[in-house]
């Protein structure tokens, strides 16, 4: 089963606790889900491997690590992910960007996909797959087996806020996906929204409703 890793950096928490607020603004939680997202991502790429390599300091030679060419990848779910992107770019600058839209179909509450634009190679790359809220788990579930259709096989999942029955979604379906989240919260509402989560974090992020 896919490891849960709750990320509780008192920075992390101090910020999250700030974009919960009903009164910040979509400016702020713009700002503060970017933040959250560069710091979320230390801990994500915390496997990645290095080697050895000499540099000339301006005292002498010494040997130092840098990353060993892991080629990575990150794949926001339309809309909401988009507003992670920018941070983690600050440290990955290299990483490729893929695209996911999804709607629920009226009739079978079932996620259908409208967009998907990946990386050639995903096959070659790890994934971070980004979405801001693990509610039902359904988008990101569906999201998840779009990539390993196409080829993906290192994928990983980040998400802001998780409720128990998402995780609990992404750990049946893709029991090899690990999944980093800010805070575990304590459940669903009758319509499907993490509480207390922090509402709707795509009308938040863009200032729609």
């Amino acid at each position: 089963m896919g490891s849960l890793h709750v990320l509780n950096h008192p920075l992390i928490q101090h910020k999250l606790s700030y974009m919960r607020a009903d009164s910040t603004s979509s400016k702020d939680f713009r700002e503060l889900l970017e933040e959250i997202s560069m710091l979320m991502v230390y801990e994500v790429t915390r496997d990645l491997p290095t080697k050895t390599v000499q540099v000339e300091t301006p005292i002498g030679p010494a040997d130092t690590q840098v990353l060993a060419g892991k080629k990575l990848g990150l794949v926001p779910i339309l809309r909401a992910g988009l507003g992670m992107v920018d941070g983690i770019m600050k440290l990955i600058p290299n990483a490729r960007i893929g695209h996911i839209g999804l709607y629920r179909d009226p009739v079978t509450l079932n996620p259908v996909e409208y967009y998907c634009k990946l990386p050639p190679d995903i096959e070659e790359r790890d994934l971070i797959v980004l979405d801001p809220m693990l509610a039902t788990g359904g988008s990101s579930s569906a999201a998840i087996g779009f990539i390993k259709k196409r080829g993906g096989t290192n994928i990983k999942l980040v998400c802001l806020i998780a409720a128990p029955e998402g995780v609990a979604r992404i750990q049946e379906d893709h029991p090899d996906v690990e999944i980093f989240v800010a805070a575990l919260d304590e459940r669903l509402n009758e319509h499907g929204y993490i509480v207390p989560g922090l509402g709707d974090a795509g009308d938040r992020l863009f200032g729609t409703r």
